[in-house]
């Protein structure tokens, strides 16, 4: 939970940072990350940057929980940058899911953040 601080609002917002890895065939990493966000399907606001550790994409989905569920039907955005690793075997996965749509630039600015400090490297030099 965070404060809505933008425009004098003081409302809680509920959002949830995640990070995941997946396999993918070895490609070049610009592929890769293209390849994720257009095999899934349902992503939009794509957009291809680069960033000190590579290619990035960044892209949006809306997801809403089962009507079976119970729980509320609210909309939830999920903003996603999909950041392929040197090996060319493993795509890094960074989600912010929030309950805010009318955020979603702010949450893309905080996504964006977040991976300019992404490094894939071994802090403690030993080789894996």
């Amino acid at each position: 939970m965070h404060r809505d601080d933008v425009g004098g609002s003081v409302r809680p917002l509920l959002s949830l940072f995640t990070i995941s890895w997946q396999e993918t065939n070895v490609a070049p990493r610009g592929v890769t990350a293209a390849r994720a966000v257009t095999a899934a399907g349902g992503h939009t606001r794509i957009a291809f940057e680069e960033v000190p550790c590579g290619p990035v994409v960044l892209s949006e989905t809306t997801v809403r929980c089962a009507a079976e569920s119970g729980l509320p039907q609210h909309p939830v955005l999920q903003v996603h940058a999909h950041l392929p690793h040197p090996d060319c075997k493993r795509l890094a996965v960074f989600t912010i899911s929030a309950v805010s749509g009318a955020r979603r630039e702010e949450y893309r600015a905080v996504l964006r953040g977040i991976v300019a400090t992404v490094r894939f490297e071994d802090p403690l030099g030993v080789a894996s």
